[in-house]
């Protein structure tokens, strides 16, 4: 019978070294930019009850959970989302707190991908909340932080919005269940004009049908806003590409320059957007490495309405970039030695020297030839020999004594 007992799962994977210093330089950056805009750290449990995942509006496909029971048979699920658990934690938590509520976290979500996809089924991430405020303001506030955040760890990037109102308006006039929209939303979001047509066509010279087909091809700067003018020439369509409008001039001041992108087909995989969408790629990395958007509705599943923003950083992405311009840990400083019967006098002195910023090392050899030849090897410029006294032994570039 074959063992699995020295791999990971698909998706999943170990870090090393560097890997690990990447990614808690990235967590301590982004927590200090969140942190001096007001947002405070919360964290919500790895586990959740399935139902948080399966409400009206906000349903993430089963197929995509790793479930479980609990010790009563009610279906668990590891944490596939963190913007539905802030939600509920809000609702459940925070009810009556004055508001907005302003939220970072940083933690790992777990979706099981199809087989080959080259997407993680772990995936460390890092975002923001911004509850109990809608309006402009509070998307300019959440847009121009993801900026900040990015900015302070991967500055060679594109940000891209949107608005998930273009898709949803013109879908509630098609002629289409349920699951037909969810086909025609994954169609635009992946830019696949000949399946498009497929689903399109069979609609005839319906207006909506139309204007969705333009959906994908509006992406650019100002040009795909003055082009989707004759697509969206009234009703909610038209304010909405108003609304657009406005919100990418008023970006524009950020200095990102051809960096800031409008693209209207960009319709995001969770169905619970319903106002302004965004993302942010990096050259080096194929799927976007930030993704976010408004969600007025989301709340009110939980008991609590209220308007709402948000985004989700992929923290291993950032790391990675991170991580291939770290260098090398650097040797420990010393290598202390304990003769037998000084192995606790030995313990003491590493610590003492830990506590004023010395990197070193206890040896565990029973030899003081073994701790040598270890700091040879180890690029240690010097052990410390405790026994009756402490002698100093330096080593030559050579390792030698």
């Amino acid at each position: 019978m074959k063992t699995y007992s020295k791999i990971t799962p698909e998706g999943a994977r170990d870090l090393l070294f560097e890997e690990c210093r990447a990614r808690r330089e990235v967590q301590e950056k982004l927590s200090r930019v969140f942190g001096l805009r007001g947002y405070r750290e919360v964290i919500t449990p790895g586990l959740e009850y399935f139902d948080v995942f399966n409400l009206p509006g906000t349903a993430i496909p089963q197929q995509e959970m790793y479930k479980c029971t609990d010790n009563h048979g009610r279906l668990i699920v590891f944490r596939p989302d963190s913007t539905l658990p802030i939600a509920r934690m809000a609702a459940s938590r925070l009810q009556g707190h004055r508001k907005p509520l302003r939220f970072f976290y940083s933690q790992t979500i777990y979706r099981n991908r199809p087989d080959l996809s080259g997407r993680s089924d772990e995936s460390a991430q890092m975002g923001i909340e911004l509850m109990g405020a809608g309006g402009l303001r509070a998307d300019l506030e959440v847009i121009a932080l993801a900026v900040e955040a990015l900015s302070a760890c991967a500055p060679d990037f594109r940000m891209e919005i949107g608005h998930a109102r273009f898709f949803q308006v013109l879908a509630d006039q098609l002629p289409l269940s349920a699951a037909a929209q969810e086909e025609l939303r994954a169609t635009i979001e992946s830019k696949n004009y000949a399946a498009l047509s497929e689903l399109l066509d069979p609609l005839g010279d319906l207006p909506a049908a139309k204007a969705m087909a333009q959906l994908p091809r509006l992406f650019g700067g100002e040009e795909a806003l003055s082009q989707a003018e004759e697509w969206f020439q009234d009703g909610e369509a038209r304010e909405t590409l108003e609304y657009l409008k406005g919100l990418y001039q008023a970006l524009g001041q950020l200095g990102l320059g051809d960096r800031l992108m409008v693209d209207l087909g960009l319709v995001q995989r969770n169905d619970y957007y319903t106002g302004v969408v965004f993302s942010a790629y990096v050259h080096q990395h194929g799927d976007a490495v930030l993704m976010g958007g408004r969600y007025d509705s989301l709340c009110q599943n939980f008991g609590d309405p209220m308007p709402a923003v948000g985004f989700s950083l992929d923290l291993d992405a950032v790391a990675d970039l991170n991580a291939a311009a770290l260098e090398g840990e650097a040797p420990a400083q010393a290598l202390v030695y304990g003769e037998p019967g000084c192995e606790m006098q030995a313990q003491k002195l590493a610590g003492s020297l830990a506590n004023q910023g010395v990197l070193c090392e206890a040896s565990v050899f029973e030899s003081l030839e073994e701790t040598l030849r270890y700091a040879q090897a180890a690029g240690i410029p010097k052990v410390l020999r405790v026994g009756a006294e402490t002698e100093e032994i330096l080593l030559s570039e050579g390792g030698k004594a």
